[in-house]
């Protein structure tokens, strides 16, 4: 269906628009597709203008399919569901709600305007800007703990270096490159002098490197040090404009930001080995967690466990 090809060009386009969401549109006319779009890098015109632009006089009367609610506020751009109304669009579909207070209802203001609308709500779609959605939503980036792991729960293995395979530590390079942050815990910064950059992937920039905790930071560390408590921290890196927060610490720091109630998402690589001695990958907590969305798929030699710690 249409909304699928939406969510295709919304993915495919991941980060062009950054820091503004990405949205994927498309408009369809008796039954065949006259015009798609996504939204365009920074400023320029969102995804739903590009398609309904692309279909011309053929979008009156036609359903258009976007990945988002349409935004009903003017910023950079007009409102889109001005232009929606006035292209003739008889029906929209949705793919998520806009959480942004200032930009949503527009949902609201195209039914009140005689279109017909349909919230599909996808997790899917709403997993395609979920850090720009609880940046906007709660006024704090959204906090991936990313952890590699024995089959037992050890984050170390006696006498070797890394945990897991090649294939795991490429792919943490490229969760690094596509966030605004990465943090560690002090004394994962005193201890194993980490460099925290995306290194042999596309980055088209470098994140912040932080460091949690109370200092001084080692001699000659090019880290950042964030002394305050992690809810105040976050509330500052959010007003800096971070969306994304990739947690690279120890079970210290884990324990700290789930106990806290500031965990988005984990990511748990775990090894085929078992370890049998060692810190595991978080502390005693104050009671139990409930993942949901839970997933897991092959990195290699290793097993990955993405799960999340509330709706995004």
């Amino acid at each position: 269906m249409s909304l699928d090809r939406a969510l295709e060009l919304a993915g495919a386009a991941s980060g062009v628009a950054y820091p503004n969401p990405t949205v994927g549109a498309v408009v369809v006319a008796n039954g065949s597709v006259v015009g798609e779009g996504v939204t365009e890098a920074y400023g320029g015109r969102h995804g739903e203008i590009v398609a309904l632009a692309a279909a011309g006089e053929l979008a009156r009367g036609a359903t258009l399919f976007v990945s988002m609610e349409p935004c009903s506020h003017h910023g950079r751009t007009p409102p889109c569901v001005d232009a929606i109304v006035s292209a003739g669009v008889t029906r929209v579909v949705a793919g998520c709600r806009d959480p942004n207070a200032e930009a949503a209802g527009g949902l609201e203001r195209l039914r009140e305007a005689g279109i017909a609308v349909e919230l599909d709500d996808r997790l899917e779609a709403r997993r395609q800007n979920e850090a720009w959605r609880t940046w906007k939503a709660l006024a704090r980036p959204f906090v991936t703990y990313k952890v590699a792991t024995t089959l037992d729960g050890r984050v170390t293995v006696p006498g070797a270096r890394w945990v897991t395979g090649e294939d795991s530590r490429r792919l943490v390079h490229e969760l690094r490159a596509a966030s605004d942050a990465v943090a560690v815990g002090m004394e994962t910064a005193r201890v194993d002098a980490p460099r925290l950059d995306a290194r042999d992937v596309p980055c088209v920039r470098q994140p912040r490197r932080l460091v949690f905790g109370r200092g001084p930071l080692p001699a000659g560390s090019e880290l950042e040090l964030r002394g305050g408590s992690v809810a105040d921290e976050l509330g500052a890196l959010a007003a800096d404009g971070v969306q994304s927060l990739l947690l690279e610490g120890g079970p210290t720091l884990a324990t700290a930001f789930l106990e806290a109630d500031l965990v988005d998402k984990l990511l748990v690589f775990v090894a085929p080995m078992l370890s049998g001695e060692g810190p595991r990958f978080v502390g005693d907590l104050s009671g139990p967690r409930r993942l949901i969305h839970v997933s897991t798929r092959p990195v290699g030699d290793d097993l990955l466990v993405e799960a999340y710690l509330r709706e995004p």
